[in-house]
């Protein structure tokens, strides 16, 4: 069994809603990381055997199988295949997953994976009816609620884990302050440069480049965070607002999969081995639990421990999902999300498992650490997780 290997991983900036994209098509958007690894690795086409691609809301101009335009639309000709697939909020680090397990087993050499969301021109929810991610009740079958008593939605969630773990807002908002000051000095810094892959396209019928990241606010502090209005429980009895919950931003990612032996064939230095991977479903009312057991899971099967692992990421779809992690793992903090998370730089929901996994191969590459660990919840109670080897 050959390894799976990360040659190269890169995204575009993520813009606002309605931001420098919104005249973007979708289809556009998921070509342009496309065209970035052709640009940084010769012969990418002419190798690559398929692309997974994630996207959550795959309805009108992200229907049709963005996973097979995209490359259409980068010029990669009519003999790349591609596939769209959906695992909600995991669904671009499942697309890895996937074309790593394809690739251990030997049916495929190279697979682009990836992910598009465009949450301006699409919204999310539009797949089921959804208004501003509220579930549409009418949208489940009356026989769900043979087997569980409510749907709510992922803010109610993530509220009841604040309850569950007694989270104050002070404490998510220290988290929510982290993401943006650490995001800010990743970009200050540089950290970004190597993977985000600037955009040329138009606003309004000027032409414009599109080359950082739109949603981070780094003046951000738990003070001005305080005077935010509560998003989810406005009664005053909950802990999530805007600024401590996931952005919503449009982007596109996409990571170049590999067995070993293909990368040394092409002369390519691979940045990463893929040690493990895992999936797990839990409690769809608590549905943003599940990167607790996933975490132990996929570390159970690597046979490792929190403690060998130099750096993770854990999407920051709410502070408290974060949080409630860090309690019951034992990881810390000042390994966790070093350059930001979703809070800061946004979360569009196709795109950012493959755009973490991204941040994290380009930082344990620049630090030289060994060890990396990616988790994602997911909607209606399931996550993913990821450990990879910079090697």
């Amino acid at each position: 069994m050959d390894d799976a290997v990360i040659v190269d991983a890169v995204r575009t900036p993520f813009g606002s809603r309605d931001g420098a994209f919104r005249d973007t098509h979708p289809q556009d958007l998921a070509a342009e990381p496309l065209r970035a690894l052709e640009a940084r690795n010769e012969s990418v086409p002419d190798v690559v055997e398929d692309v997974v691609y994630g996207c959550v809301t795959p309805v009108g101009e992200q229907g049709l199988n963005v996973g097979r335009l995209a490359p259409l639309v980068a010029g990669w000709g009519d003999d790349v295949p591609g596939v769209q697939l959906n695992r909600m909020c995991g669904s671009g680090q499942q697309a890895v997953n996937w074309a790593a397990s394809e690739i251990r087993a030997g049916f495929r050499d190279a697979v682009v994976a990836g992910g598009v969301e465009h949450m301006t021109r699409v919204p999310m929810g539009s797949d089921g009816n959804a208004e501003r991610g509220v579930i549409d009740q009418k949208a489940l079958t009356d026989t769900y609620f043979d087997h569980y008593d409510e749907a709510i939605d992922q803010g109610e969630s993530a509220e009841r884990i604040a309850d569950r773990w007694e989270f104050d807002r002070t404490d998510v908002d220290e988290i929510a302050r982290d993401s943006q000051q650490r995001w800010a000095e990743a970009w200050e810094d540089g950290r970004y440069d190597s993977q985000i892959a600037p955009v040329d396209t138009e606003l309004e019928g000027e032409s414009i480049t599109v080359e950082r990241d739109e949603h981070p606010r780094p003046e951000t502090t738990v003070e001005s965070l305080g005077e935010l209005p509560l998003a989810f429980r406005p009664d005053g009895e909950g802990v999530h607002h805007a600024g401590n919950s996931s952005g919503i931003v449009d982007g596109a990612s996409a990571v170049l999969v590999t067995s070993a032996e293909t990368a040394e064939a092409r002369g390519w230095e691979p940045k990463a081995r893929i040690v493990q991977t895992e999936v797990v479903g839990v409690d769809p009312v608590m549905m943003l639990t599940g990167p607790i057991p996933a975490t132990e899971g996929v570390l159970e099967k690597a046979e490792m421990t929190v403690g060998d692992i130099d750096l993770f990421e854990v999407n920051e779809a709410f502070a408290s999902v974060v949080l409630a992690w860090l309690a019951e793992t034992g990881a810390p903090w000042k390994r966790t999300n070093v350059n930001g998370g979703a809070i800061a730089h946004g979360h569009p929901l196709g795109a950012t498992g493959a755009a973490l996994l991204t941040k994290l191969v380009h930082e344990l590459e620049r630090r030289g650490d060994r060890y990396g660990l990616c988790t994602m919840c997911i909607g209606f109670g399931q996550a993913v997780a990821t450990i990879v080897e910079r090697v």
